[in-house]
């Protein structure tokens, strides 16, 4: 009986998973994404960093996401009493099946789409209500399409626009915009336009990904050769 008692735990921590994933979706994440790190944060191993923010940097996220870690360090004792413990005599497996019914009946409410249109845009007015532009993520924030980014640009040697300024550079035309230019302590801001463009600059530049490689397709392969040998260097660690 212990075993079964296991089980059907289990089942409610896959139904609550699967409960926490279609919540995520709601407030914008996509699915793949939510999925992973629902479980991460479950089972408390930990997820990637760039991921983690928009988890982190989402109010309404990291509600949900405490709930998770509580609920998954509770399971974890559950499961470690109950395979240490086996008790048959206090296993009580009706209480836990109308649990889990309970459980498959709120994932299938939120499955309907008409629930999941209405919760979607509860979230959305209570994070307008609730929290300033300054407490939502970036990404909620300025990227309107799939393929808006913002990337920091690091000028290497030899550069073509050393020397530039960028007014010269970006056409007015370009889905691109300056947000600032940083140069070691010194962030250059108001007159990132009419500034002479240094080798060692950063350029953190928001707009169209496929603007930015053509624009600055020297500088983009440049910047992803650096990050593959991060990754690199991180992976032999």
């Amino acid at each position: 009986m212990g075993f079964i008692f296991i089980l059907l735990y289990f089942a409610i921590i896959a139904i609550v998973i699967e409960i926490n994933v279609l919540l995520f979706t709601l407030t914008g994440l996509k699915k793949e994404i939510a999925r992973f790190q629902v479980i991460s944060m479950f089972t408390a191993t930990g997820f990637t960093t760039g991921e983690s923010e928009l988890i982190l940097e989402h109010p309404i996220r990291r509600r949900l996401s405490t709930f998770l870690i509580l609920f998954g360090a509770f399971s974890l004792a559950v499961i470690i009493s109950s395979i240490s413990n086996i008790l048959a005599d206090e296993f009580k497996s009706i209480e836990l099946g109308v649990i889990i019914l309970v459980l498959i009946a709120l994932y299938l409410t939120l499955s309907i789409p008409k629930f999941k249109n209405f919760m979607s845009k509860s979230f959305d007015k209570h994070l307008q209500k609730n929290y300033n532009i300054s407490d939502l993520p970036l990404r909620e924030v300025m990227y309107f399409e799939e393929d808006d980014v913002v990337v920091e640009l690091p000028i290497h040697k030899g550069s073509s626009i050393i020397g530039k300024k960028l007014e010269d550079v970006i056409q007015t035309d370009e889905d691109l915009l300056v947000l600032f230019i940083k140069r070691g302590d010194v962030t250059i801001r108001k007159d990132s336009y009419t500034t002479e463009i240094q080798e060692g600059d950063m350029i953190f530049l928001y707009g169209h990904q496929d603007s930015l490689q053509e624009r600055f397709k020297d500088e983009m392969e440049e910047l992803k050769k650096s990050e593959e040998k991060k990754t690199s260097n991180g992976s032999h660690l």
